[in-house]
């Protein structure tokens, strides 16, 4: 009677643990592939530099080389260089949160002549690569005596970013109607709207507004290595363009080293911000 009873429920049950298993197996798989470059860059980093140079290629170190670490860390400034990169990579990251948040705003709640135009000239614009604009802003930055200083990603931040606003917009299309209604009935304008209302309700968005503009700013390499000069320049520029070896040949082993430190912040702010991010890029999706 008990083996009758339970064997209708056996093969339900086999089912389940067989598609866990595919399912662990593809997760495993994708993760492999993910995390496989950074381990490739961890192991370039502990080696020797006949190792790189080495054929057939040697997947693991011989000896592991501790001391580029330590090397790729004192052979420049790099404390330095990385706060560098952490200012213009804060200044842009809040100031474009903000001002990407106050547009995506105007374009949800808002209502006005050409707004549907505009909003599609603006998404429009997430098809035009940085190289096509980066000469033109060089020498509308030069003109303003702005090269070499922190004031183009003071600008940047202010200007908000197409896909940024694109976020808040799908955000506070989603959020009822009777908020805005009811602030306004109680004597509040749309700015206050905004900052009372709306975008404290918006902290899934905002984390990860700031986690995708802090990460595009800490790695770009064009834009600083065009309009800072080797003082002000960030970490991104240094890791790439120091470390030669005596022969006046990169030092791939040096620069993977520093590659290695040089992804970790960000790894810990993703890390920090993972719910508020995920949260965000979902519920952005929903209009």
């Amino acid at each position: 009677m008990t083996a009758t009873s339970l064997s209708p429920k056996s093969p339900p049950r086999v089912r389940i643990r067989a598609n866990r298993l595919v399912l662990y197996t593809v997760l495993v798989t994708v993760t492999g592939l993910f995390l496989g470059p950074f381990g490739w860059l961890v192991l370039t980093g502990l080696k020797a530099p006949e190792e790189l140079a080495a054929a057939p290629v040697h997947w693991l170190p011989e000896h592991f080389q501790w001391h580029n670490f330590t090397d790729a860390y004192q052979l420049i400034d790099f404390l330095g260089y990385a706060r560098n990169s952490l200012i213009i990579a804060l200044i842009y990251g809040v100031l474009v949160t903000l001002s990407s948040a106050w547009v995506g705003f105007g374009f949800a709640r808002l209502t006005a002549p050409g707004k549907k135009l505009l909003f599609g000239i603006l998404i429009g614009s997430m098809m035009l690569p940085q190289m096509i604009t980066l000469l033109p802003t060089y020498l509308i930055f030069a003109k303003l005596g702005m090269v070499d200083t922190y004031w183009p990603w003071v600008l940047w931040g202010l200007s908000s970013a197409p896909y940024l606003v694109f976020l808040f917009r799908q955000f506070f299309a989603g959020l009822p109607r009777e908020l805005e209604e009811a602030a306004i009935v109680d004597g509040c304008g749309y700015t206050a709207v905004f900052w009372r209302i709306f975008l404290p309700q918006s902290w899934p968005v905002l984390s990860a507004s700031f986690v995708i503009a802090f990460t595009w700013t800490w790695g770009d390499y064009i834009a600083p290595q065009l309009l800072l000069s080797t003082d002000h320049s960030t970490l991104a520029v240094a890791v790439m363009s120091t470390y030669v070896s005596s022969a006046g040949m990169p030092a791939t082993n040096l620069q993977a080293a520093a590659s290695v430190m040089y992804v970790v912040p960000i790894l810990l702010i993703f890390l920090i911000a993972q719910r508020g991010f995920v949260a965000g890029m979902s519920t952005s999706g929903l209009k």
